[in-house]
């Protein structure tokens, strides 16, 4: 035993190999169960050890440095004395750092789980945080309350980020709150090992929620002729804008193309925006008349058959060196990351601001409404499993090369409705269909 001061633990002497602990004793303040650590490196830390329900416990308090030697005595009599009435201070450490996570760490956490979100939706969830939720971005997240979560979900239902009501993102960030709040509190415990968030504050939102209508704007059938004519005729004509006679390509119109191109595939085959954008030559087999979708929204991979006309469309499309992507672009991603000119140049057609997810709707209807397809075929073409008993477990639901007569009816009347509107707007009165 030693008796531990300020000078003994300025001056002791390192082992030579190893570590050695000196035991407070020998003196009128000592203090059974305190004792200092020092290894052959020379680093002091300054430890207590004691029994808890009669299983023997050490417990860092930590370095000299950090601590004094004061300082350090009087933590080791409040731990001893917590190990002597049943608690294991290692616990209540744990504890400690628990109750001080931040948003921001819950975040890190919840997205840099291996294997459980999509970089997308990653991207989403840091982005809340870091915009609608920056005010407690580095926060203690068992300390965000009822009425801040309320106040919050108020402001971005009135006002958004740019002050312009934003009901939808109030909803979706909320969820997204909703989603790290529970997270911390199945990851993060008590002293007595009860979770450290017992009541989700989003959820006193109840009675506030904006209940929005779902969205189920497209394009009238009796329009989609008139979009096909628009869109193709642009297409022509970006195409003859590029071919010079010194052979040289207009980057600018090359992007624009591909802007129209991927408009015409969404519109052709229902894809969500980004799956058609982010599509690579590696997966598209134009001999066999198909496109993959390796790693879709709700991860079921998926074959999906092209129409006569997506496949026209797609071997017209240049293939870009070095880049894999079919609708390639000079952007960072190396693909369009934008539809909204070409969608201007429609949605003046149609009397209504167009999104990419509107061309998704319009395939759906065409297909069900106009061409006489079953719904549960249109599901499948736009990669939504049937939630049917039968459906999910007779049908196949991945390789859907057996619905190209599907596809190439929808393909087939979009462009009829296009060869319509062409002699309407170049005065023909006329036009050959099919038999």
């Amino acid at each position: 035993m030693a008796k531990l001061t300020k000078t003994f633990v300025e001056k002791v002497q390192p082992p030579a190999s190893g570590h050695v602990v000196h035991w407070d004793g020998g003196h009128d303040r000592a203090v059974k169960g305190y004792g200092l650590r020092v290894s052959s490196q020379g680093k002091r830390v300054f430890i207590a050890m004691g029994r808890v329900h009669g299983k023997q416990v050490q417990y860092t308090i930590g370095p000299f440095g950090q601590f004094t030697e004061d300082e350090a005595r009087s933590k080791a009599r409040t731990i001893l004395q917590q190990m002597r009435d049943g608690i294991d201070p290692r616990d209540v450490k744990k504890a400690d750092e628990a109750a001080k996570v931040t948003l921001q760490q819950v975040c890190d956490a919840y997205v840099g789980r291996p294997g459980k979100l999509k970089d997308s939706s990653k991207a989403e969830i840091e982005r809340h945080v870091a915009k609608v939720f920056a005010a407690w971005q580095h926060k203690p997240i068992a300390e965000i309350t009822e009425e801040q979560v309320r106040k919050r979900y108020r402001g971005m239902a009135t006002k958004g980020l740019t002050g312009k009501p934003a009901p939808g993102q109030a909803n979706i960030s909320m969820t997204t709150l909703r989603a790290l709040i529970n997270f911390a509190a199945r990851q993060y415990k008590r002293a007595d090992g009860s979770p450290l968030i017992t009541h989700n504050p989003v959820d006193a939102l109840r009675d506030d929620w904006v209940q929005l209508k779902p969205r189920t704007r497209d394009i009238d059938t009796k329009k989609v002729g008139e979009v096909w004519h628009r869109l193709t005729t642009a297409r022509a004509d970006l195409i003859a804008a590029q071919q010079r006679e010194d052979g040289r390509v207009n980057p600018q119109d090359a992007d624009k193309q591909a802007g129209v191109d991927l408009v015409l595939f969404l519109l052709l085959t229902g894809a969500r925006r980004n799956e058609g954008a982010k599509l690579q030559w590696r997966n598209v087999n134009l001999d066999e008349g198909w496109f993959h979708l390796p790693d879709p929204k709700n991860a079921n991979p998926v074959w999906i058959p092209l129409s006569s006309q997506a496949r026209a469309l797609l071997a017209g499309r240049p293939r870009a060196d070095g880049n894999p992507h079919v609708f390639a672009s000079r952007s960072r991603a190396g693909h369009v990351m934008d539809t909204r000119a070409p969608l201007d140049r429609i949605s003046k057609l149609v009397g209504a601001t167009l999104s990419a997810h509107d061309l998704r709707r319009t395939f759906v209807s065409v297909g069900v409404a106009t061409c006489g397809i079953d719904l549960h075929k249109v599901e499948l073409l736009t990669n939504h499993v049937p939630k049917g008993v039968t459906a999910k477990h007779y049908l196949q639901t991945s390789r859907l090369q057996y619905l190209e007569p599907e596809v190439q009816r929808i393909g087939d009347w979009m462009e009829e409705q296009g060869r319509v509107a062409e002699a309407k707007a170049t005065g023909g009165n006329v036009v050959a269909l099919r038999a």
